[in-house]
């Protein structure tokens, strides 16, 4: 018994390693995206963060797919649309976290990109991912 919860744990911490990797990936292609929708293009910060969280949600679902939650077995159909529904969440709490504090709270856009990952990537993606998505 002692065994089999020791390798639970060991599974768990395993995976949770190894999808913040995926993301810590996946926000480096986000965070480039965003600074240049920011920097370059002259968007909004919000609107910054939809275009960039699409796209390095694109990286994301690739990664976590095929190394961190190791699940090629289930159609990529199922776990794509449910995928989508955590990047559409994920997007609209960044979204929201991310205008209340520039455009209310006066924060700086980076750091609060920054602050808002962290947040959403522990509590929300992660905990979604790991058992609704990719679940075994």
């Amino acid at each position: 018994m002692n065994r089999k919860i020791n390798d639970k744990k060991k599974e768990f911490f395993l995976s949770f390693g190894k999808a913040q990797i995926s993301a810590f990936i996946g926000g480096l292609s986000d965070f480039a995206i965003y600074i240049w929708c920011l920097e370059i293009f002259g968007f909004s910060a919000h609107g910054s963060n939809v275009i960039s969280g699409s796209l390095g949600a694109v990286v994301n679902f690739t990664i976590n797919r095929y190394w961190a939650f190791d699940n090629k077995a289930t159609p990529i159909g199922k776990q794509l649309w449910k995928f989508i529904v955590v990047v559409l969440g994920s997007i609209s709490l960044k979204s929201t976290g991310i205008y209340f504090l520039v455009d209310y709270l006066f924060f700086n856009p980076f750091y609060s990109k920054i602050l808002v990952e962290l947040i959403v990537s522990l509590c929300f993606n992660f905990v979604l991912q790991k058992y609704w998505v990719f679940k075994k």
